[in-house]
């Protein structure tokens, strides 16, 4: 049973991964947010600081998850330090114009994330916080900077489209963050910053003050032991990512080639490297319904390395068991490495085995290539028309 810090909290240091709690009078009173960082109870961005939307003002930023809301699915990518947080525009008017000016926020952050380092007065220290379910307790994720090293600014702030239950479309921000390599903040530094001497402090994280004046990004990633993912993990869908899944599905369950043709593709965006891929001719079939390859570096010093591709068009609640998955290993040659797409889940015998035996084969499933097609096109309805014009 994980510990519960709930003494004393104005004087605890921040440890990844602790969980925080308040009283149990099932009220507001119980969120331990404000004794632990001096911040309202209210939604999850908390500021220190005025006025809000300046970033030299800021003192604190703290940003709060409960990640159960499908279609604003914030997302903390463990393995590479990254968390994805959706603002907090919820229907139709302006992007920024939000009650706790959580967009103007972004993008006043963001904006300096990808300005040239410049001396200024005062950054927040973005603090991660996700609830746990039990009460108002929370669990500390990290420390947080804007941006990530890979992203550009057209990819780490985005303003993405999503409709309303009314059916108005409305807009609001997709923000990713880099989680630094800092395991435990100080009472001491956390001090500081309340009195607007984040900068200055000599309890500052020296992977926090590299990004501020370097813009370098020391992330705390911490690889799985077995990569398997849960059928949840697989499955589990916002609003949009069902309605793309549900297209997909009910345009191709009769048709396992044109599914094919549409795998290949998903593979070619999944992977921008791939080329060559070639549908297998149903009766010259030997287990792969594509084969490709996939280059390595650039230019003549380049490799091209074999795969092999396989296509299961299944209902959501139809995972694909050690059966269909050996079909594809047993096909593969040495060197080459396998695919899976399937618009429904790796099932967890066949995860289990796969990983277990490390065959090289990479899973794209139902989230997989939902994400894939929404982060293409932008919106269920456009990817309905892309496929009707397609496929």
């Amino acid at each position: 049973m994980t510990e519960i810090i709930s003494t004393e909290l104005s004087s605890q240091d921040l440890f990844v991964d602790a969980v925080y709690g308040g009283s149990r009078k099932g009220n507001y009173s119980d969120d331990p947010l404000p004794a632990l960082l001096s911040v309202d109870n209210g939604a999850g961005f908390r500021c220190l600081g005025s006025p809000r939307t300046e970033v030299d003002t800021l003192k604190l930023l703290v940003l709060q998850t409960d990640f159960s809301n499908l279609d604003w699915p914030d997302e903390l990518d463990i393995e590479n330090g990254l968390f994805t947080y959706y603002g907090d525009k919820r229907g139709p008017g302006d992007l920024h114009d939000t009650k706790r000016d959580g967009n103007k926020i972004f993008r006043s952050i963001f904006e300096y994330c990808h300005g040239k380092p410049s001396p200024i007065t005062a950054f927040p220290p973005i603090l991660l916080f996700g609830k746990t379910g039990t009460y108002r307790d929370t669990k500390f994720l990290g420390l947080a900077v804007p941006g990530a090293k890979s992203m550009s600014s057209d990819e780490d702030l985005t303003a993405i489209w999503r409709t309303s239950t009314e059916g108005i479309r409305f807009q609001n921000y997709r923000a990713t963050f880099t989680i630094l390599n800092v395991p435990v903040v100080s009472r001491s530094w956390i001090r500081d910053a309340q009195n607007g001497l984040a900068l200055t402090s000599p309890h500052a994280p020296k992977p926090w003050l590299d990004w501020i004046n370097k813009r370098e990004y020391d992330r705390l990633v911490a690889e799985r032991t077995v990569g398997i993912r849960s059928t949840k993990e697989q499955t589990n869908l916002s609003t949009d990512e069902q309605s793309v899944i549900s297209s997909i599905y009910n345009r191709f369950k009769d048709s396992p080639t044109g599914f094919e043709s549409l795998a290949a593709d998903l593979v070619g965006i999944a992977m921008p490297n791939a080329h060559n891929i070639e549908i297998t001719r149903p009766w010259r079939d030997g287990g792969k319904d594509a084969t490709g390859k996939y280059r390595i570096c650039r230019g003549a010093s380049g490799i091209d390395v074999d795969f092999a591709m396989e296509a299961k068009c299944y209902a959501i609640n139809n995972g694909v068991g050690v059966k269909e998955i050996s079909r594809l290993i047993s096909r593969l040659r040495h060197r080459q490495f396998g695919v899976l797409v399937t618009t429904s889940y790796l099932a967890s015998q066949a995860y289990k085995e796969l990983k277990s035996d490390e065959h090289p084969v990479v899973i794209l499933s139902a989230i997989d290539i939902a994400k894939l097609l929404l982060k293409k096109l932008g919106h269920p309805l456009d990817v309905q028309r892309w496929l009707e014009k397609n496929y």
